[in-house]
């Protein structure tokens, strides 16, 4: 909790897995969101002979105690996911936006899956919104178990001025980095077109974008990307239409 992204009050145990809780690892990207006046976890876990997927955790307030609500995974059930974000469309329709992981064939994209109402559920069959190969930025690895492909992490919408936006990361030549795709069509099925290169490109990425207390827009996300000096960066940005902006990096300790 802080008031001007600086100075943060201790934090906070919201969620405790018990021994009934499908997951038992890789406790990863939990992402939190106000919905019908309750507060939702959009997680990743795993646990051995299961794939990696999204988890929704259900709680009265942001401080928890957050519960398992609803199915025990949302993502397809034979696909490495992770990174699940609520997005909720011009027709108030809850949708789950998505990682397929690379490290799967026929990963190395982002989905849609549509949610039921009361966030529940899945509904329907998941909609390949785009593939991180058909960004100019991104750069193609191997993964250990020889898969070639392009990472996707982190997808996030924002509806701005003028257009539907996709935050999204993946590698690029200089390392972690934050890219944006729009929606053609305004809405979440697209096409999605991709700005060549990347909105933040210093080894660092899993953003979203948010209002602050005194109404200004910024960019959140970690850097660097290497285990253990991730920090929270916070950064200014602007909302120009057609184009995201970011101003001067704030300074950190």
């Amino acid at each position: 909790v802080s008031r001007d992204l600086e100075t943060f009050m201790p934090p906070v145990r919201v969620f405790s897995a018990n021994q009934q809780f499908w997951g038992r690892e890789n406790f990863w990207a939990p992402e939190m969101h106000r919905y019908r006046q309750s507060y939702y976890l959009f997680a990743s876990f795993k646990s051995p002979g299961r794939r990696r997927a999204t988890s929704i955790l259900r709680a009265d307030s942001p401080l928890g105690p957050f519960l398992p609500w609803g199915d025990e995974t949302v993502t397809p059930g034979d696909w490495e996911c992770l990174d699940g974000t609520l997005h909720i469309n011009g027709n108030g329709q809850p949708w789950l936006v998505f990682c397929h992981e690379w490290v799967q064939e026929g990963g190395g994209t982002i989905c849609a899956q549509r949610l039921k109402d009361d966030l529940s559920g899945a509904m329907g069959e998941p909609v390949l919104l785009l593939s991180a190969s058909d960004a100019a930025w991104t750069k193609r690895i191997r993964h250990s178990s020889g898969i070639e492909g392009h990472v996707t992490d982190g997808p996030f919408l924002y509806r701005g001025k003028k257009k539907l936006w996709m935050l999204w990361s993946s590698l690029s030549e200089s390392g972690y980095a934050a890219g944006l795709s729009w929606s053609v069509s305004g809405e979440i099925g697209g096409p999605w077109n991709h700005v060549d290169k990347p909105l933040y490109q210093g080894d660092g990425g899993h953003g979203m974008l948010f209002r602050d207390i005194n109404g200004s827009l910024k960019l959140a996300l970690h850097a660097p990307n290497r285990t253990p000096y991730e920090r929270p960066h916070f950064i200014a940005a602007e909302d120009r239409g057609d184009e995201i902006a970011l101003m001067k990096e704030e300074e950190k300790e």
